[in-house]
Formats: C-alpha cells, structure tokens, sequence
C-alpha cells in the first residue's frame, strides 16, 4: 500500500528534529449540505530544522519516531534558478 502524502501549513518549529503541520480538509456536511473545514495537527520529523512557522510542508507516512511522530517532512523543492531577462 502507498504511504499517504499531506500538504499542510507549520504551525510550530519549537522541537528539535520535530514540526508540528496542520492539515486542513473540507467535507459537505451530511444534513445542512454545507461545506465544512476540518483541520488535524500532525508532529512530523525533521532531520535537518529546515522548515519554521508560517510555511507550506508536505508530510509523509513513516514507522514511528517516537510516541507522537509518524510522519516526515519532505525536503524542501529546489528554487529554480532566476533568469535576467533583458538585463541591464
């Protein structure tokens, strides 16, 4: 079976190796036909302290860490080289 992969939002760097991502998710709710979000807070792995609060981080499933740590952060993309178009 495939590990799962969810986007989420830091939400606190304060732990050494550890960040805590939240994932939110939108439902329809089953009587009132209303889209509702529902959140959920992970503590994730990461090896290198590259991610603070406030960014975007992609988890993923993992044999456990420790008590609360299942998941890993994945690196983070590489920044695409800027190109000077024009250039002065």
């Amino acid at each position: 079976m495939p590990k799962r992969v969810l986007e989420g939002v830091v939400v606190s760097d304060k732990g050494d190796k550890t960040v805590i991502v939240t994932v939110e998710r939108t439902l329809l709710h089953p009587l009132l036909k209303k889209t509702v979000r529902r959140s959920k807070r992970y503590h994730a792995h990461d090896e290198a302290n590259a991610y603070r609060a406030g960014e975007k981080a992609r988890i993923i499933e993992c044999a456990p860490k420790s008590k609360l740590k299942r998941w890993e952060v994945l690196p983070k993309a590489a920044a695409a080289p800027q190109s000077s178009v024009g250039g002065a």
